[in-house]
């Protein structure tokens, strides 16, 4: 086997040239791989046509060399793509995964520069795509590109795992769900797996659940200046959800563990959304609908909050004449007429947070290799929603999470990442492999 250090001076540094000029082509891309549905569905294989043009001649099948390359689609235009470096010892195995093809959307007009082409300015490399995620498409590119090349000796076999559909998950069935159900990523539970969708340099060992939720009040339209005859669902939502935003911070509070991952909050519930049916300015309405999330820490568990928020409002529903009211007026009862206002809650599909295992062999690897690469290792944990990975845990798989674009561009507009990010980015996952051999 090569030492370590023979490896490492194989594999050098993330050349800047080739890098770019991938990532010039997949930025070129990302207007047809936005993912917005029904309007617009992602054609990840213009991705993958990109990075097998880089791949392929370096490949068992086509090119007589060391890497094996599956590209395997579930829907037309969407493929996944799984390239394999093989090692020499049966079950000693590591894996980047989560580069995902697709982006979120972006409006041209509210950029101030083309988010569908890339822009090079010094160290800054702009478009929609290059922190989240197709810049890791591109370094992960490159990574099992220079393996191909140079054909280190190594004991680990190296996979990579370049997906469909990350960023909206209402098509089931396209991407790493569909890998892992029909077991093409099994053996990946034998290695660490390293998911490559995070930003800032650091380990991202903590995410957040999300719940999303819909809070129904129903009152009594009525002419607002006589607001005694009618039930004002506004006012009735907005007490409601304090009374229920009180219980929900008594019942799940910031939890010890939190501290341990670094979460930069604990777990919420608040408002983000207000609908009514619309009507006049002197209309009270007949009902109006609050819409939000929680945001919950992986130590609390998604079906314990359902539960207890479906409690709190049957609780307000049964005893709605305690329920704070506004002014002398208002209420949420008229008796003469048998009419009680009510609430419903409801919620959409929820998905539960990951805290990373910290004892994990893994962990410690990227760790130590982010210490060295970047100077300093301070892990971080956010409330941010990363399902797919909570899914992969539940599978058995040793998930840690790491990324090298910039959190501060995440879906914004204006996106970039830098190149000195994406290169220690390129050293991290060399000096893992180094570790690993060792």
């Amino acid at each position: 086997m090569d030492s370590s250090s023979d490896v490492k001076a194989t594999l050098g540094d993330l050349d800047r040239g080739s890098f770019t000029t991938l990532l010039s082509k997949l930025i070129g891309e990302a207007r047809y791989v936005q993912n917005n549905p029904p309007d617009l569905i992602p054609q990840e294989d213009r991705i993958v046509k990109h990075v097998l043009d880089s791949l392929l001649p370096l490949s068992t099948s086509t090119g007589g060399g060391p890497l094996v390359v599956n590209h395997v689609t579930y829907h037309t235009n969407r493929g996944n793509l799984i390239v394999e470096y093989p090692g020499t010892v049966p079950g000693k195995i590591l894996s980047f995964v989560g580069m995902h093809m697709d982006v979120v959307t972006a409006d041209p007009s509210d950029w101030e520069f083309d988010p569908f082409s890339l822009g090079i300015d010094g160290d800054k490399l702009r478009g929609r795509g290059t922190t989240d995620c197709l810049g890791h498409v591109a370094l992960v590119t490159e990574l099992m590109k220079r393996l191909g090349e140079t054909k280190p000796k190594l004991k680990s076999t190296v996979v990579a795992v370049f997906i469909a559909s990350e960023e909206n998950s209402s098509i089931p069935g396209v991407g790493v769900d569909a890998l892992v159900k029909d077991g093409l990523l099994d053996k990946l539970k034998e290695g660490p797996l390293f998911w490559i969708d995070t930003a800032d340099k650091q380990p991202c060992i903590g995410t957040g659940g999300m719940i999303p939720w819909k809070l129904k009040a129903t009152g009594k339209l009525f002419h607002s200046g006589l607001a005694h005859k009618a039930i004002n669902p506004l006012e009735l939502a907005m007490e409601a959800l304090k009374e229920i935003q009180t219980r929900f911070y008594n019942d799940f509070p910031p939890h010890a563990k939190e501290q341990v991952y670094g979460f930069a909050t604990p777990s919420t519930m608040k408002p983000t959304q207000w609908s009514y049916p619309g009507g006049g300015i002197n209309q009270i309405p007949a009902e109006c609908t609050i819409s939000g999330d929680v945001r919950l820490t992986p130590f609390y568990n998604v079906t314990d909050v359902m539960k207890k928020l479906q409690e709190y409002v049957d609780d307000i529903n049964g005893n709605i004449e305690k329920l704070d009211s506004r002014g002398p007026v208002s209420k949420y009862v008229l008796p003469d007429e048998n009419l009680r206002g009510s609430l419903s809650i409801s919620f959409n599909e929820p998905s539960s947070g990951v805290a990373c295992d910290l004892n994990s062999h893994g962990y410690h690897v990227l760790c130590k290799a982010t210490e060295e690469v970047v100077g300093h290792v301070k892990p971080y944990s956010i409330t941010g929603t990363l399902p797919l990975i909570r899914e992969l845990q539940d599978e058995g798989f040793d998930v840690q999470t790491a990324g090298y674009g910039l959190m501060a561009t995440y879906h914004a507009k204006n996106e970039y990442c830098l190149f000195s990010d994406m290169s220690q980015g390129y050293r991290v996952f060399v000096s893992v492999i180094c570790q690993l051999e060792d």
